[in-house]
């Protein structure tokens, strides 16, 4: 196995520990929110964290957060199948990860509030579709590249947006001079 695989291997390894779903809060009647100096540090780091708001609903956030780990786990899955030259199995994973007409509508929803961000969502998962092309051709090298390609969208849109969790009033304001979905899903 080559040293970079290796390299690869460990680090999404390290990355897939964090992915992993943390344990439930125990049940009390006062929320993180409400405790004291809470929002005023909560504020803080907001205003030193400099990256672009992407305005979204409460449920929102969370359904992005879940598909964020999901594609971690991909990621993972990947590179686990490489390591045994499993091409099948790094086409399925990339599967996951790749643009599909659903996963454009859900990009476009998620990015109404914030111009952009829906652009870098999708090349995103078009980037990765070249990673099942790779796999389909059995082509072990471009399988690295591609993923490295796929990688550095991931963290070029993490360096770029944080998600802004807003209420249902401020959600409308913001998103209602975005253009229809339809068309900002089309990639020419």
């Amino acid at each position: 196995m080559s040293r970079a695989v290796l390299a690869l291997t460990y680090i999404l390894a390290v990355l897939g520990a964090c992915s992993r779903e943390s344990p439930p809060a125990p049940a009390t009647t006062s929320s993180a929110a409400t405790a004291p100096g809470t929002a005023s540090a909560a504020g803080a780091l907001d205003r030193m964290d400099t990256r672009a708001p992407v305005p979204l609903l409460p449920m929102m956030a969370n359904h992005q957060k879940q598909n964020m780990r999901d594609h971690l786990v991909a990621v993972q899955e990947i590179v686990a199948a490489l390591a045994t030259d499993d091409f099948a199995g790094v086409e399925q994973a990339a599967g996951r990860i790749g643009f599909s007409e659903q996963m454009g509508q859900m990009c476009t929803h998620m990015g109404a509030g914030a111009p952009g961000f829906t652009a870098q969502a999708l090349n995103f998962h078009h980037t990765a579709d070249r990673i099942s092309a790779a796999a389909r051709d059995r082509d072990r090298a471009q399988v690295l590249t591609e993923l490295g390609a796929t990688l550095q969208t991931c963290t070029s849109c993490h360096a770029a947006w944080k998600q802004q969790v807003v209420d249902e009033p401020t959600w409308q304001r913001l998103t209602s001079s975005a253009p229809p979905t339809h068309d900002a899903m089309r990639q020419d």
